[in-house]
């Protein structure tokens, strides 16, 4: 039986703040119940709920060094599901009331808590015969492990998998300063290591140093290694092709399910959802204040506002979208200027557009239930949830062609009446608005064979049970 310990810094329902939280959070009980000894460690942050808390044991305190720095860390246990959990206490690095702060002091916290892990083996009785590290913030777990405990008799056999969620976040800082946090030689920051344009970069050293790289959707494990998604790691990746590998996220089924869904008032499955979804509609649209009308063309977008998400796309098609017979919900916060962007067409259009920018998982899901379709129009995606979220509810993706994005959604064919979503190639405004017209009038002239489109979606499977099938096969390989 293969021991895997899952090293990252969110875990649902501990501590999520994107699709990192959710991922770690439901692959290991999916591995689980395949017969796999998983466990999960992460920092113990003090913004993690008084109910966790509760619930775990503490260990006596060890001391953890890093270049010239010392610090106690005390292991904090609690058993979640079956899976035991592990949080790494230290009120030097992990006191803060958010995961996450400003970057340069990021980078020392994630350094410590990278050593942390591998400290804390020796005093567990768990013996992981891997440790699957989850983006940048564990891109020191590889690195540490060759260089400080490789001749250790009780390390040597540890193998490293590094899964890259998102290549745009690095943990990146000078040379020096990286030097001095982790303590490790000059031999470290060549340019085929720990060094990156001059600067010391933690994602791409764990690249470098595991034995198998992946990343969360084939065609983003190709993508990547062009310059222009490779965020200048792209050479490194190239070289490393042989080991790397695209393995598309699932989602929880029992979770994200119409049929048993505790946030929505009127259930349904692929069979019975074309009177409930319009019901759903008209409780969102009271919900929400925006005149109920089970006919209206409803688009959602949930996600988080940032230019990575294709919002310059949209901005410009705004005015002539909400002309329409349409209505736009939105959920999520991010960058300032599109808050504002948003907020002001919310008040010019305050029976057309919904904004909200605190995440809510009930009114998500309460989204997803009511809306006819789901809005994509992403620069780039390594994989995205949303899409798979929204298969689950029969809301049909309208999708940019990239990423996980390309490898889940079947472009709607009207001469053979297949595809599972709209999509659309250049990252070009002209482009979503040809698919934007293209969505409405189907909907609108052949609501059929609209209907046609969201049954296929919801009969797709994109559960954790069809991703955990590719994890074995490459854990076996190792």
């Amino acid at each position: 039986m293969k021991k895997i310990l899952y090293a990252a810094a969110e875990c649902a329902p501990f501590i999520k703040t994107g699709g990192l939280g959710a991922v770690v959070g439901s692959l290991p009980k999916q591995l689980k119940k395949r017969g796999y000894d998983v466990r999960i460690v992460l920092p113990a942050y003090a913004c993690i709920d008084e109910k966790w808390k509760k619930q775990m044991s503490v260990s006596l305190p060890f001391p953890v060094h890093m270049g010239w720095r010392r610090h106690p860390v005390t292991i904090n246990t609690l058993e979640y599901e079956g899976i035991p959990c592990y949080f790494l206490a230290c009120d030097h690095y992990f006191s803060w009331g958010t995961p996450y702060t400003e970057m340069w002091k990021d980078i020392e916290k994630f350094c410590f808590f990278s050593r942390a892990v591998l400290e804390m083996l020796s005093y567990l009785e768990f013996e992981p015969d891997i440790i699957h590290c989850h983006d940048w913030q564990t891109g020191m777990i590889p690195v540490y492990l060759k260089a400080l405990y490789g001749e250790n008799p009780y390390y040597k056999n540890i193998r490293t998998v590094m899964t890259l969620h998102n290549m745009r976040f690095q943990g990146t800082t000078d040379v020096g300063t990286m030097k001095d946090i982790t303590g490790l030689p000059d031999s470290f920051f060549t340019f085929d290591r720990l060094e990156f344009y001059g600067q010391g970069n933690m994602l791409k050293g764990g690249i470098a140093f595991a034995d198998k790289v992946t990343t969360v959707s084939r065609t983003y494990a190709r993508e990547i290694q062009e310059p222009e998604y490779g965020e200048g790691l792209h050479e490194l990746l190239r070289y490393r092709e042989k080991d790397l590998s695209g393995i598309v996220n699932g989602i929880d089924y029992q979770i994200y399910s119409p049929s048993t869904d505790e946030y929505i008032k009127y259930h349904y499955n692929s069979t019975t959802f074309r009177k409930a979804k319009k019901k759903n509609k008209v409780c969102l649209q009271r919900k929400t204040g925006l005149p109920a009308d089970k006919n209206m063309f409803t688009v959602c977008i949930i996600s988080r506002l940032t230019e990575q998400k294709g919002l310059d796309l949209l901005v410009p098609l705004l005015t002539d979208f909400l002309e329409k017979d349409v209505q736009l919900y939105i959920l999520g916060g991010g960058e300032e200027r599109y808050e504002g962007i948003f907020s002001s067409v919310k008040t010019r259009y305050p029976d057309k557009v919904f904004f909200a920018t605190d995440y809510d998982d009930a009114l998500a899901k309460y989204m997803y239930a009511g809306c006819d379709a789901t809005l994509m129009p992403s620069r780039f995606e390594p994989c995205g949830l949303s899409q798979l979220m929204a298969f689950r509810y029969g809301t049909v993706p309208i999708v940019r062609l990239t990423g996980g994005l390309r490898d889940t959604v079947q472009v709607y064919d009207p001469r053979y009446h297949t595809g599972t979503g709209f999509g659309f190639e250049a990252y070009s405004v002209e482009e979503l608005r040809k698919t934007l017209r293209e969505a409405l009038s189907l909907y609108q002239n052949r609501p059929e064979e609209w209907n046609g489109i969201a049954e296929r979606d919801m009969k797709e499977n994109y559960s954790w049970n069809t991703s955990c099938k590719e994890y074995e096969k490459l854990y076996e390989s190792m």
